[in-house]
């Protein structure tokens, strides 16, 4: 049954403000140092947004928020150490401690393990320079390249604010107006979109982070975990049975392996590229709605990741497990993506709200294998491992307490450009790699092209017929079968493409 609700935005002035009534002139772009970045602190339009949106619910996930975890190790199979510093790499069979938090992204607690979403593939090495966090998803692209339209998507895959019920329109609204998002929306509506288990998907960074050697060299990185159970998903079909029958199904398997001594494990390979080719590239190498081809970027294998130990209690060692893109160490810095760069600020300050100042006091958070100096995890609720007894506050000082280590500076890199909000400056690349992949998923096997484009059409054809037509012109864009076919599905005149 369709519910109409009516449209609140009656007033003649009816321009977008910051919360604190200001007009808002881009709600597209953060504001960023020249056209790749980095973004300003000076945006409050982007801070104000962000923090505001990771105090929209508690005491659960905003994102994120069912999922399932298990503690293991990382082994290192291969010398990188010419392209990263980092000491968690430094010599072929060092092992390092991890707890790694599978989750599905845009459901509730309660809601099923393989309905259709992304997957979160957070990992937290502890090593002895600190925890460093890999925060990534079960695809290598995301929906959105600018942080800045973060918490408007999230709202649209969430429930209506009048009918509390999910939104055909909402969802496709925001997608259809938003072109970058097609790639990740093939994804989505491939079978990929519904893995078999957390234990049959690969995990990736999706963002471009930097490797850094002992000679300061910088090298572009994403990172790709890739399964050795074999990658599986669930054709809709079954997706839909499980989450009629057995709607914690990856989290039993998961669990139920583990118990059983049949511990998962992944192999870990990055794709690297010297800092000085990124200029002149193809396309932008910091955009999270591209992939890097393997043809120009072959995967380099690192090691192996192995989940042996199942949680002693899930509270609290999984829903109270805090990771951040923020957390690195040594060797490991962010890069210029935007979507990346909003994450370091939103992580945390999400994290602060929801379980507390001191959330990294919690035993799941701790860093186990690094010295704990600083003068920030004192005071404020919850401080509860002896608040670094009667050592001074403060730095610096003259009293012999921790000081700051100039060996351990960040890589330098001259930036230069005008602030402003700039546009992608990329105009027209938004539709290739999702028209590859289309075409990719057709030759593999052409029954998984039929189940994309029976998937987009299911859900799809729930949307007002307006938005639909925006939304396969999209489609159509990225190749001209792929929206034909839709556009069949739905029933919609075929002029529309034209």
């Amino acid at each position: 049954m369709e519910t109409v609700v009516s449209n609140p935005n009656t007033n003649s002035q009816n321009y977008l403000t910051t919360s604190s009534g200001s007009p808002v002139d881009d709600n597209q772009n953060s504001l960023t140092a020249g056209e790749y970045g980095p973004i300003l602190l000076s945006d409050f339009h982007l801070i104000d947004k962000l923090a505001h949106f990771d105090r929209e619910r508690i005491p659960e996930r905003v994102v994120h928020a069912k999922g399932a975890g298990a503690h293991g190790y990382f082994e290192v199979t291969n010398d990188i150490t010419r392209y990263c510093k980092a000491k968690v790499f430094e010599s072929i069979g060092k092992k390092t401690d991890v707890f790694v938090r599978f989750s599905t992204v845009g459901g509730e607690k309660g809601s099923a393990d393989t309905a259709r979403d992304p997957r979160g593939f957070a990992i937290k090495f502890y090593t002895e320079e600190g925890n460093w966090d890999m925060v990534g998803n079960n695809t290598p692209v995301f929906f959105i390249r600018d942080p800045l339209k973060f918490p408007d998507f999230i709202h649209t895959q969430k429930r209506h604010p009048a009918t509390n019920l999910p939104d055909a329109d909402m969802f496709w609204d925001f997608l259809s107006l938003v072109p970058e998002s097609v790639h990740q929306v093939t994804t989505l509506f491939s079978n990929r979109g519904t893995p078999d288990g957390y234990r049959h998907m690969n995990g990736y960074s999706s963002h471009t982070f930097k490797f850094v050697n002992s000679e300061e060299k910088v090298f572009l990185c994403k990172m790709h975990f890739k399964t050795n159970q074999g990658n599986k998903s669930l054709n809709g079909a079954k997706a839909k049975q499980l989450a009629s029958e057995d709607p914690d199904y990856s989290t039993r398997d998961l669990y139920n392996a583990i118990a059983k001594g049949n511990f998962p494990s992944w192999s870990f390979y990055v794709q690297l590229m010297p800092e000085e080719e990124a200029k002149d590239y193809r396309f932008n190498v910091y955009d999270v709605t591209k992939v890097w081809p393997h043809s120009d970027y072959p995967l380099i294998p690192v090691g192996q990741l192995v989940l042996n130990k199942n949680p002693e209690n899930y509270f609290a060692e999984v829903e109270q497990a805090a990771f951040s893109p923020a957390h690195l160490i040594p060797g490991i810095e962010p890069s210029e993506d935007k979507m990346l760069q909003g994450r370091l600020f939103s992580y945390t300050d999400t994290h602060r709200h929801r379980l507390g100042g001191n959330y990294e006091q919690i035993p799941v958070n701790r860093p186990r294998n690094a010295l704990r100096n600083n003068y920030l995890n004192r005071d404020g609720f919850m401080s509860v491992m002896g608040n670094y007894g009667g050592h001074v506050n403060y730095e610096p000082n003259s009293f012999g307490t921790p000081i700051q280590n100039k060996n351990f500076a960040q890589s330098r890199k001259t930036m230069t450009g005008l602030a402003a909000r700039h546009l992608q400056a990329h105009p027209n690349d938004d539709y290739f790699q999702a028209g590859e992949l289309y075409r990719t998923i057709k030759r593999l096997n052409p029954k998984n092209a039929d189940d994309l484009i029976s998937n987009i059409v299911g859900h799809l054809k729930n949307a007002s017929k307006f938005i639909q037509e925006r939304q396969v012109q999209i489609f159509y864009k990225a190749d001209p079968e792929y929206g034909t076919r839709i556009c069949d599905g739905l029933q919609l005149d075929k002029s529309v493409l034209i």
